[in-house]
């Protein structure tokens, strides 16, 4: 990851703007030969269908963002706007940052309350969340030289720099300070979106707050990549900001890039792979905090056969210790769905994923739709597979709060089950 530094970054050829929706039906634009050639090398990205000569219909497939392609005359910038509000994608690109893919050259997005703001809004509130139970600190070995001793001295570079010279001291010591990697990022991070114009004045002031709260850590200085950082129970607060920090510090740089739009990276996210990234990791997270155990998103541990040719792919096992022996063995199965309603062939992979587990229910997460239970008789028993609904329309906490409302279900699910 590249951090780009204060200066105007000019977008190349004029591009052709072509705007779709997530899910939306056929829009026909008029597409020059080259900018048609430019869509016609990414098909995973749209549908292509002529109309007449000069005019095609075009319809996008399950990415959403932004994303300049081509070059020269057949440069197109194509923005695939999602169905879902902005703060709820960038909710579930928290859990998931992994999943979205960036792109090196700019794309031009005027500053809309429903883009770059947003993101601003989503990280001062991850930010002041990590912060509010006060700034992390660490221990940093300093060279130094203080004309008393602290820590221990350097004697090599005292010898080598001042022979003969009592003082100063060249020394070394553990410095416990608020300047660590974590605390750079969000610093850098905050930075940036100070930048961003069109913020609102409350937004701003909630920004320059950030920046005073991080007193002591040092600015990144211009061409630096941003500091990278290792997660750990001592900085698990931090998590979902530092992650949105990244998504900052990737996304390009805000400043304007010829007075009157703003230059940003490209971005695009596979929807279905968002979601159920973002499903496993905050529904693992949230079982473990409820139960504890251990939640492995996407596990590949497990084989539909002996002879482990065929693998499962569920998007979620949550691990327990067992009662008997205290070996952990799988306590419940998710796999989630990026789909409007459900299909028989959702219930043959869970049904195969709960035989295979040992485990006696199941449960399928669909983005829409109506829930339900579905009992699958299995030898002399049965099993149930439950049907969620988590709706990503709804305001980013009501999401956080059904994910744990899910996760109650799992864990009920269960116990009942043990009962």
């Amino acid at each position: 990851m590249n951090l780009r530094h204060s200066r105007s970054h000019r977008c190349g050829a004029p591009a052709r703007p072509v705007e779709l929706k997530e899910g939306g039906g056929w829009t026909a634009y008029d597409l020059a030969p080259l900018q048609l050639a430019t869509l016609a090398e990414h098909p995973k990205l749209l549908d292509l269908h002529p109309e007449s000569a000069t005019r095609w219909k075009l319809r996008a497939k399950d990415h959403v963002g932004s994303v300049r392609l081509g070059s020269g005359h057949g440069t197109v910038q194509l923005t695939i706007t999602p169905k879902v509000p902005v703060d709820r994608l960038l909710h579930l690109v928290a859990y998931a940052p992994d999943r979205v893919r960036f792109y090196p050259r700019p794309v031009t997005a005027e500053p809309r309350p429903d883009l770059l703001p947003a993101l601003a809004h989503t990280f001062v509130s991850a930010a002041g969340h990590a912060l509010g139970q006060g700034v992390l600190h660490d221990y940093r070995e300093t060279d130094d030289t203080l004309p008393v001793v602290r820590g221990r001295i350097r004697h090599a570079d005292q010898i080598r720099r001042r022979p003969g010279v009592p003082v100063p001291l060249e020394v070394v010591y553990d410095d416990h300070t608020p300047d660590i990697p974590e605390n750079r990022l969000l610093l850098a991070a905050t930075l940036r979106l100070l930048r961003v114009p069109g913020l609102d004045p409350g937004l701003r002031s909630a920004l320059q707050r950030l920046t005073a709260r991080l007193d002591g850590v040092r600015v990144l200085p211009a061409g630096a990549r941003p500091p990278q950082w290792t997660p750990g129970r001592h900085n698990a607060r931090y998590a979902h900001a530092l992650a949105l920090a990244e998504l900052v510090m990737r996304g390009g740089s805000y400043e304007f890039a010829d007075g009157r739009h703003l230059a940003v990276d490209g971005m695009l996210v596979v929807m279905w792979r968002l979601f159920e990234a973002y499903l496993a990791r905050a529904v693992g997270e949230a079982l473990r905090h409820r139960v504890g155990g251990r939640p492995e998103a996407q596990d590949r541990g497990h084989f539909l056969d002996t002879a482990g040719r065929h693998p499962l792919r569920p998007d979620l096992v949550h691990y327990l210790p067992s009662p008997h022996d205290g070996v952990q063995r799988p306590a419940a199965v998710v796999d989630a769905k990026f789909k409007t309603r459900p299909q028989r062939d959702d219930l043959y992979q869970m049904t195969a994923y709960c035989v295979r587990l040992g485990l006696a229910e199941g449960h399928l997460v669909y983005a829409s739709g109506s829930e339900g239970v579905v009992e699958v008789p299995v030898g002399e028993g049965r099993l149930r597979i439950f049907r969620h609904v988590v709706d990503l329309s709804r305001p980013w906490r009501e999401l956080a709060a059904t994910v744990e409302a899910l996760a109650e279900s799992v864990d009920t699910a269960r116990t009942v089950r043990a009962a």
